[in-house]
């Protein structure tokens, strides 16, 4: 799910979404929550290790077990996102496994966890391109060197070829995106 028309012309990554689920597990016991029931909103506070569940609880506000696209409107208006009919129905055309117009969880837990790799992904391609600096689309040992140098971290370029050889798998001296990918696993 790269990018959503955000209806004003401009463009809204899933990663803003991502970020206003994510705000919704902090969520401080002042604002109203969407469900009818204290006691899932003291679960939702008192057991981290169910947090989706209880933001997908959050997000079905008629307890019906579904997402719809007005409920997700509705939740990320509450905290501060605006989300468009048109972009939650585009969020639920993409993420509706069983083309009910709706999310269970399952399509809920899907929607996240690819924001979640949109979102890595994203990192590693900028974390890259810190080090590869020279538009080869690779990091050479030279390339290396700056980037540590910026991160106030002195190493030779001989030191730099060591570091580079240990994760270059196809022998050619440098680091592509594939191997860089692999390094930071």
């Amino acid at each position: 799910m790269s990018k959503l028309n955000n209806g004003s012309g401009g463009r809204r990554s899933s990663k803003s979404l991502f970020t206003s689920i994510s705000g919704i597990f902090s969520l401080n016991k002042h604002k109203k929550p969407c469900f009818p029931s204290s006691s899932k909103r003291e679960l939702m506070v008192i057991s981290p290790g169910r947090e989706l569940e209880s933001v997908f609880r959050y997000f079905d506000e008629d307890g019906d077990g579904k997402i719809s696209a007005a409920e997700l409107c509705s939740c990320l208006h509450s905290v501060g996102e605006e989300l468009s009919p048109a972009e939650a129905e585009a969020i639920m055309e993409l993420s509706d496994s069983d083309g009910d117009g709706v999310l269970g969880y399952d399509d809920f837990v899907k929607l996240v966890d690819m924001e979640e790799e949109e979102e890595r992904e994203t990192t590693i391609k900028e974390a890259f391109s810190a080090y590869e600096m020279d538009g080869s689309g690779c990091i050479t040992a030279r390339s290396l060197r700056r980037g540590l140098r910026r991160l106030g971290e002195e190493k030779s370029v001989d030191e730099c070829m060591v570091m580079i050889k240990r994760f270059d798998l196809n022998g050619d001296g440098v680091i592509c995106l594939d191997e860089f990918k692999l390094m930071m696993l």
